[in-house]
């Protein structure tokens, strides 16, 4: 695996991680890096410093422990301070962002399209990354 340090034409930087740099160089060619911040497509890698590990050639586990715990953290605050909306949360936000409904904590699903279209209209939204994000609770609709 490798991390790239990443930046969008709108100059907002971010990581991601690829199987390899051929990987990276494919998705890169077929446009499927995204910005998560505005959606744009136009992506470059940015200098880094390479991660140089012990002679051992395995990563710190106190670091490893240390970020699954803050991860597991942020999931289980987020799960219980936080209404979830699905599929309904440009709705909701949009709705709190225009004074039509009382402010609250919520989290939901947008597609990469919903979300630009958020960012330039000014609502404060922000994608979560997947080892921060909770498990959706289930669909009582679906449910045996």
């Amino acid at each position: 695996m490798i991390r790239y340090a990443l930046r969008c034409i709108g100059g907002h930087e971010f990581e991601a991680w690829f199987s390899n740099s051929a990987a990276y160089d494919r998705q890169e060619k077929r446009g499927q890096i995204e910005c998560p911040d505005c959606g744009s497509r136009d992506v470059s890698k940015q200098i880094m410093a390479p991660a140089v590990r012990d002679s051992g050639g395995k990563s710190d586990p106190s670091r490893d422990a240390i970020a699954a715990r803050v991860a597991g953290e942020v999931r289980r605050h987020i799960a219980t301070t936080h209404d979830y909306v699905g599929d309904r949360f440009a709705d909701e936000a949009r709705s709190m962002y225009y004074g039509e409904r009382e402010h609250r904590p919520v989290w939901g699903q947008v597609t990469p399209d919903v979300a630009r279209e958020l960012h330039e209209e000014g609502v404060p939204a922000m994608p979560l990354p997947k080892p921060f994000a909770p498990d959706p609770p289930p669909d009582p609709d679906k449910i045996n």
